[in-house]
């Protein structure tokens, strides 16, 4: 059985105040901030690491005008997030202030989790649901 390759697909997302939603994500649900590439409260460029494995990018986003490779909208970002301790993530998460949509819960597919919305409008949830096993490789 092979090992499980390296995480290489990280989700993106853009903010009206790039710099504020990274102090929230950092505060409320413990990404730890890895660079912020940026001008003054312009962000270039930003990597959230997750403690326990990937991370996200994240910048502001561009003015209406602006010529924009990358036009995400703010608030239209949603993620899950696996955490062996979604007790204390939920804790950590509504004392610093982040709106609970979903209570903690089990789940019928045996995960326990709670979503929540961050300042910008995007969705978060965080579960000890990991997936399914990857299926062995077809030689042929």
């Amino acid at each position: 059985m092979g090992t499980t390759p390296e995480k290489q697909v990280w989700p993106s997302l853009r903010a009206r105040d790039a710099r504020a939603l990274i102090k929230f994500l950092v505060d409320a649900f413990g990404f730890e901030q890895t660079v912020v590439y940026a001008d003054g409260d312009l962000v270039h460029h930003a990597q959230l690491s997750w403690p326990e494995g990937g991370g996200i990018m994240l910048g502001s986003a561009k003015q209406d005008g602006e010529d924009d490779a990358w036009p995400l909208r703010p608030g239209s970002f949603g993620a899950y997030a696996v955490t062996a301790d979604p007790d204390r993530l939920y804790a950590r998460a509504k004392a610093a202030g982040a709106e609970i949509t979903s209570e903690l819960r089990e789940t019928d597919y045996g995960s326990r989790d709670f979503a929540a919305r961050d300042p910008e409008g995007n969705r978060w949830s965080f579960g000890t649901y990991r997936g399914e096993p990857r299926k062995a490789a077809d030689p042929g």
